[in-house]
Parts: structure tokens; C-alpha cells; sequence
């Protein structure tokens, strides 16, 4: 192996293996919001405001989901991106 085919070797990432993946966040994200039982919106914002009381927090990172499984069992993940304290 010479030097140069090193350097051939390395290729740029396929920007369509990319495009797929990122389709791929997408669509799940959306069929987690299909499933949402309607008071959700509503329960999403108030959980926001109970945050904001305490933490000066962009609500824009703020991700709140509903899983459910087969068991009939659900989970509501709660995800806040805190401000670094000074």
C-alpha cells in the first residue's frame, strides 16, 4: 500500500445514506406526535411553565414524549436542556 492510496481511501460521507437517516428521526418523531392522546399539547405546555418558575429555560429545549408498548404501559420522557451556571 503506497501513500497515496491512504489518502484515496478516505471518502466523503454519502450525503443520501445522510438524507435517509435524518428522514428516518423525522418520521419517528412524527408517529410518536400521531399517538399523543389529545391532552398532551396542553399537559406539554404546563410542564414548560412549571419549569420556567424556577429555570430561565428557551421552551425550544424542551422535548417532552409519550411512549406506549404493547404491555399497555406508558412512559412519558422528559428531556430539558438546562442554562450553565455563571
Amino acid at each position: 500500500m503506497s501513500l497515496l492510496d491512504y489518502f484515496k481511501s478516505k471518502k466523503k460521507p454519502n450525503t443520501a445514506v445522510t438524507a435517509k437517516e435524518r428522514l428516518q428521526i423525522i418520521v419517528a418523531h412524527q408517529r410518536g406526535e400521531r399517538d399523543a392522546p389529545d391532552y398532551f399539547p396542553q399537559m406539554k405546555q404546563e410542564i414548560i411553565e412549571v419549569i420556567k418558575k424556577y429555570v430561565h429555560i428557551d421552551p425550544d429545549q424542551v422535548t417532552v414524549q409519550l411512549d406506549q408498548n404493547d404491555d399497555k404501559l406508558s412512559v412519558l420522557e422528559l428531556n430539558v436542556t438546562l442554562p450553565e451556571e455563571k
